[in-house]
């Protein structure tokens, strides 16, 4: 084994490595946004974010692959679509995860409420945003056991939800199948998709696998099938359980609201379920604070090489502008609606611009690889349509 692949991981640390950055507490925001407006079709929106997740993910790994000097967006819009393009790209992204993660802190804040009713929630989730962005800025960064509780964090809620689901199965409740018509369904990914963000870590960890052109994909679609499964099998369970008018009743806004309600009996598992919920959505704040602030350094540092004077901001010192923008999209999103669609849009728009950048290389046409850049094209495109669609109708 040569010094340069010792360092490498292989293809099992690579699909965890995925995982890892796909599973998250977004998932827990779906099924109430969704009852109201898809129904029991909502399965069909994350088959279809599966499918569509699976390609795009391919055609970042491919990018990847053809720009393996930096991991990132930049590098591979940059060679065609030259700089100013390729540093929009990358503050799209960082914008997409800035967004969602105010929706995280706003439902941080609803989930302590349960726990500390004297304290609105909105002055929580600022509470909460407060001490998570002065953690990041004394250099208070998740350890890697750290890690390892984030994830237990998100799965022992998921898993525990479909074991108590499965239990209570009512196989009439998936009639009728897709009451709002077959649009509500492919608008109803712009939400889904939201679980899925963080796919792309598979794809751009190009340089960090062995034997990356063979392991790389794989590592992308065994984690995008394990995790889609585990949604899948989530959302389905709680479809098969739950009438959808719970999800639907103003007085049940958390998803641990209307657990407590269909299943009285499980009220101690549902409010261990409720903590676990509450601690994956602030350990997946915390930890992004401080990965957007080593990316926006980096967007700081490459925005500003060829300029008179060099800008040279470290992590550290990005983390309170992260915190700002943040608290930002905190205060001014009013709904859910803005949260969702700004986050598909950004994220969607940076993932659609690396797609397109493969169409322009003569070479992937005549290789056919291009086939699978277009399906990804094509369903990331049905994507960016409702989320832009979404905000607009959000804002009136």
């Amino acid at each position: 084994m040569t010094q340069n692949t010792a360092h490498k991981i292989g293809l099992a640390t690579a699909t965890i490595v995925g995982m890892n950055a796909m599973i998250g507490s977004g998932i827990f925001t779906a099924p109430s946004a969704m009852a109201s407006n898809v129904g029991p079709a909502g399965i069909l929106a994350y088959l279809f974010v599966v499918i569509s997740v699976w390609f795009m993910g391919l055609s970042i790994a491919r990018a990847a692959e053809l720009f393996p000097n930096e991991g990132s967006f930049y590098a591979y819009i940059k060679p065609l679509a030259g700089h100013t393009l390729a540093l929009i790209t990358c503050a799209s992204h960082i914008l997409g995860i800035v967004v969602a993660m105010g929706l995280l802190t706003q439902n941080a804040g609803e989930y302590l409420h349960r726990l500390i009713l004297s304290i609105c929630p909105h002055n929580l989730g600022l509470i909460i945003l407060t001490g998570l962005v002065a953690l990041n800025t004394f250099g208070v960064a998740l350890s890697a056991m750290g890690q390892r509780v984030l994830i237990c964090c998100t799965l022992f809620p998921l898993l525990t939800i479909i074991l108590i689901c499965l239990t209570h199965l009512d196989l009439s409740n998936f009639v009728p199948f897709a009451p709002y018509g077959a649009r509500n369904v492919l608008a109803a990914t712009r939400i889904v998709i939201f679980g899925f963000f963080g796919f792309e870590c598979a794809s751009m960890m190009f340089n960090q696998v062995k034997n990356p052109i063979r392991n790389v994909p794989r590592a992308l679609t065994y984690s995008v099938a394990i995790v889609g499964s585990l949604y899948l099998l989530f959302v389905a369970s709680l479809i098969a359980s739950i009438p959808l008018n719970l999800f639907e009743n103003p007085n049940y806004p958390l998803l641990t609201d209307v657990l407590r309600v269909r299943f009285p009996g499980n009220n101690l598992i549902i409010w261990a379920v409720h903590i676990s919920i509450l601690s994956a959505m602030l350990g997946t704040v915390h930890s992004m604070i401080w990965s957007t602030s080593s990316a926006l350094s980096s967007l700081i540092d490459i925005a500003s090489k060829g300029t008179q004077k060099a800008w040279h901001i470290t992590q550290q010192q990005c983390v309170p502008i992260v915190g700002l923008l943040i608290f930002s999209t905190f205060w001014l999103l009013k709904n859910q609606g803005l949260f969702f669609g700004f986050t598909a849009l950004f994220m969607v728009s940076a993932y659609i611009g690396t797609m397109l950048m493969l169409l322009t290389i003569k070479k992937e046409w005549t290789s056919g690889r291009n086939i699978c850049t277009l399906i990804g094209l094509t369903t990331a495109s049905t994507i960016l349509y409702f989320s832009i669609e979404l905000i607009i109708n959000s804002l009136k």
